[in-house]
């Protein structure tokens, strides 16, 4: 947690709890890694050294967008890139395409109401974006990006035990190893010592009291897959965006193939479906777990945690 989150969390003025508004901003967007970060040995170097692999050229990808106007995919894929370039206004206008033509897709509404949150100069909760963030549960109540905000509002309007009691509900609901959990954690615990509520014990009860479903096994995708090289590494460092783009599908598609010729590895089905949400793909991921399940009937009760957390149905 950074000085400047601190500062904008203990600030007493007007825009006194924005930064929990910022906290979860990466760890929500991504719910998961790029396909290289994933495989890599978790050392740091890797994920460093291939960060831009995230950053897609933006005017192609809005030109594959306006290509396919009714794909929501591509207005995802944009909307996802210009995010990453702290462009939230276009982020927004590329999210709000993709709910025209996706209007059942809580991943595209709450994507909507986090890049209206961060493009808002003024309003720590944007009358739209809490609107979006409503149709996203709505659509589905599970969502964890909604539910994260919606009880920053909550917070936003004086509710601070409301709001505690909300993100606890969602720790519990959350796996063990989620992107988010730690963060969220970190929420709780503040939120709690600068308005003198115990959290402590909460937190505790919540992690011991997870369900079956979501104390199963920790999202552990990659551990029977090699990383990238270091050959490879060092090439992707001086690649253009588009280029690290295209090898970072290469490496997906790639993963594609390990998974037809070995079908029963559930481990690679979640990175699939991990990679595919990251690079904008929702379609692809739904298409994943549908295989996945009908290879690995057994372990579906894990896939569909996996799968649930990142949005995917």
């Amino acid at each position: 947690m950074t000085d400047e989150y601190m500062s904008d969390l203990t600030d007493t003025g007007g825009g006194s709890r924005w930064g929990l508004v910022l906290l979860l901003v990466a760890a929500l967007l991504v719910a998961g890694v790029l396909v290289w970060r994933t495989l890599s040995d978790g050392s740091g170097g890797a994920g460093d050294a291939l960060a831009e692999v995230e950053e897609p050229g933006v005017e192609e990808l809005r030109k594959a967008a306006e290509a396919e106007p009714a794909n929501p995919e591509g207005w995802l894929e944009l909307g996802y890139a210009f995010f990453q370039r702290s462009e939230f206004a276009k982020a927004a206008e590329s999210y709000e395409e993709a709910t025209k033509v996706a209007p059942e897709s809580a991943v595209a509404w709450s994507s909507l109401g986090e890049a209206l949150v961060q493009a808002s100069e003024r309003e720590p909760m944007p009358e739209k974006a809490l609107n979006a963030f409503k149709k996203a549960v709505t659509l589905e109540p599970t969502d964890p990006r909604a539910r994260y905000f919606l009880a920053v509002k909550k917070d936003l309007d004086k509710d601070h035990q409301g709001a505690i009691d909300d993100w606890l509900a969602l720790l519990k609901d959350t796996p063990p190893g989620a992107p988010w959990e730690e963060d969220l954690k970190r929420t709780i615990e503040q939120v709690g010592k600068i308005n003198k509520i115990e959290t402590t014990a909460s937190i505790e009860a919540a992690m011991g009291d997870r369900s079956p479903i979501t104390s199963g096994p920790q999202l552990t995708a990659g551990d029977a897959i090699p990383g990238p090289t270091e050959e490879q590494i060092a090439a992707a460092g001086a690649m253009s965006p588009t280029e690290q783009n295209d090898m970072a599908r290469g490496m997906v598609e790639s993963l594609e193939g390990k998974l037809k010729a070995n079908p029963k590895n559930v481990d690679g089905w979640v990175m699939l479906m991990r990679s595919q949400v990251t690079l904008g793909e929702p379609a692809k991921a739904s298409q994943a777990l549908k295989d996945a399940l009908a290879a690995n009937p057994a372990d579906a009760e894990r896939l569909r945690t996996e799968a649930e957390i990142m949005g995917i149905k």
